[in-house]
């Protein structure tokens, strides 16, 4: 018996071809989802693409986009058709006193943790508020509520991250699509 049956669903993980995200889209293609995988590097995704397939017996596709673009987002999405499970797990830390950040790195890690999750996000829910049901699930961290020293962008991002979640949540609930941040505990 499964305690998830996610069988006929859809599901897009962004950042999947290694770490966290590869270990999500194991999950859900176990719990009998179609997986999406996500990432830029379009050889690294293909390997990673079989090798999910062989171990789970899945259907699983790929496609390569950069989810900080905008363009590309659009583009990736509509050539994947529907989805009913988006995973936007794409992220990036960087570390380094505050004091000696530079703008363009607090920007490239905003982009990649929190604008990437607007693209997406915003791409996929238009399919599924036509559709009436969707799951977004936006991956948090632990430093969503806590900060450290030498991870100011990082920690930033998870926090703006954690209230796009809620965004999404006041804007698309009405709709069918819920969304929720994975972080330490669901919430």
């Amino acid at each position: 018996m499964k305690l998830f049956d996610l069988t006929g669903r859809r599901a897009l993980v962004t950042g999947s071809s290694r770490g966290i995200g590869a270990a999500l889209a194991t999950g859900l293609a176990r719990a009998g989802a179609r997986v999406v995988l996500n990432g830029r590097d379009g050889a690294a995704l293909e390997r990673a693409r079989r090798d999910l397939a062989e171990r789970t017996g899945a259907t699983v596709d790929a496609v390569a986009f950069d989810v900080t673009d905008a363009a590309a987002v659009h583009d990736g999405v509509e050539r994947l058709g529907p989805v009913d499970i988006l995973v936007n797990n794409t992220g990036v830390q960087h570390r380094e006193p505050m004091l000696d950040v530079g703008v363009d790195t607090f920007r490239r890690v905003l982009d990649t943790n929190v604008t990437s999750a607007f693209l997406v996000g915003r791409a996929v829910a238009a399919g599924m508020v036509a559709r009436g049901h969707g799951k977004i699930i936006n991956v948090c961290s632990v430093q969503t509520w806590l900060a450290r020293p030498g991870i100011a962008a990082y920690t930033a991002s998870k926090g703006a991250l954690a209230m796009l979640t809620r965004a999404m949540c006041a804007e698309w609930a009405p709709h069918g699509v819920t969304a929720n941040g994975l972080a330490r505990g669901t919430w």
